[in-house]
C-alpha cells in the first residue's frame, strides 16, 4: 500500500464561517493505480489530493506514506517527502513562462542536487516520452496548450515519483487535446508502472480511471474499482 488515510478532517475558518472540507475520510492508493476522486465543486477533493501531496495539512487524522504518517512530520520534513516522492500536474500548467521547456523540466532534478549530465538524459528521455522531442528549446508561450500541460507532465515525471497528483489537469484543454493528454497517462500508467491520482470533473478522466473515489460534502461517499477488461 503506497498510501493510507484514516479519519482525516480539515476545516477552513473564514472570518466567522467555518467550512468542514474534509470529514472523517480513510480511503487507500495502491501503488501502480490510475484513480480519480471525484466530486462537485466544493466537495473536498482537491483539498484531499492537496494534503496527500504535503501542499495542505490537514487538522487530525493519519496520512501513512510508507508506513510513516505526514500528519505528525514539520513542514521541512514534509518540504523532503514532497520533492523526494511526489509529482504534481495542475489545470493552469505552472510553467515558468522565462524559461524553456528544457529548463521547466528539469527544475525538480536541480533541487535534488542531480549531476548535470545526468540531468540532461533524463529530460531528453522523458520529453521523448511525451512526444515532444524537438522542443526542448522552446518557451512555453510558443507551445500549444495541449502542449504545455505535456511539459507539465514531463515536469511531474522526470524524477521518477512513487505518486502523481493531477488536480484538473484537462480543465483548460479542448475535448481532444484533453483525450490525447489522458492516453498519453494511461500509456504511462500501464508501461512504466507510474501511480496517478486525478481530481476531477472531466468524464474523458472518469472513463480511464481504474477506480472511482467520489467524495460528497468531505466524504467518501463511493469507492468503486472498475473490472478489468483485455490485456494490460
Amino acid at each position: 500500500m503506497l498510501i493510507e488515510i484514516k479519519n482525516l478532517n480539515k476545516t477552513y475558518i473564514t472570518g466567522k464561517v467555518e467550512f468542514k472540507a474534509l470529514d472523517n475520510v480513510s480511503v487507500n492508493i495502491n501503488e501502480g493505480e490510475f484513480s480519480a476522486i471525484i466530486g462537485p465543486s466544493g466537495s473536498g477533493k482537491t483539498t484531499l489530493l492537496n494534503c496527500i501531496g504535503c501542499i495542505d495539512h490537514g487538522d487530525s487524522g493519519e496520512i501513512l506514506f510508507n508506513g510513516n504518517d505526514l500528519m505528525t512530520q514539520e513542514s521541512d520534513e514534509l518540504a523532503e517527502v514532497r520533492k523526494q516522492n511526489f509529482g504534481f500536474i495542475f489545470q493552469t500548467y505552472n510553467l515558468i513562462p522565462v524559461l524553456t521547456v528544457f529548463e521547466n523540466i528539469e527544475l525538480p532534478l536541480k533541487l535534488l542536487k542531480v549531476p548535470d549530465d545526468q540531468i540532461k538524459e533524463q529530460v531528453m528521455s522523458i520529453l521523448k516520452k511525451v512526444q515532444l522531442d524537438g522542443y526542448e528549446k522552446r518557451k512555453p508561450l510558443e507551445l500549444s496548450g495541449g502542449q504545455q500541460q505535456r511539459v507539465s507532465i514531463a515536469r511531474a515525471l522526470v524524477k521518477n515519483p512513487k505518486l502523481v497528483l493531477a488536480d484538473e489537469p484537462t480543465a483548460n484543454l479542448d475535448s481532444k487535446t484533453g483525450e490525447s493528454i489522458i492516453e498519453l497517462m494511461h500509456d504511462l500508467n500501464e508501461n512504466e508502472g507510474v501511480t496517478f491520482l486525478f481530481s476531477t470533473h472531466d468524464q474523458l478522466v472518469m472513463k480511464h480511471a481504474r477506480r472511482i473515489v467520489e467524495i460528497t460534502d468531505g466524504k467518501v461517499s463511493k469507492d468503486i474499482t472498475k473490472k478489468k477488461s483485455g490485456k494490460k
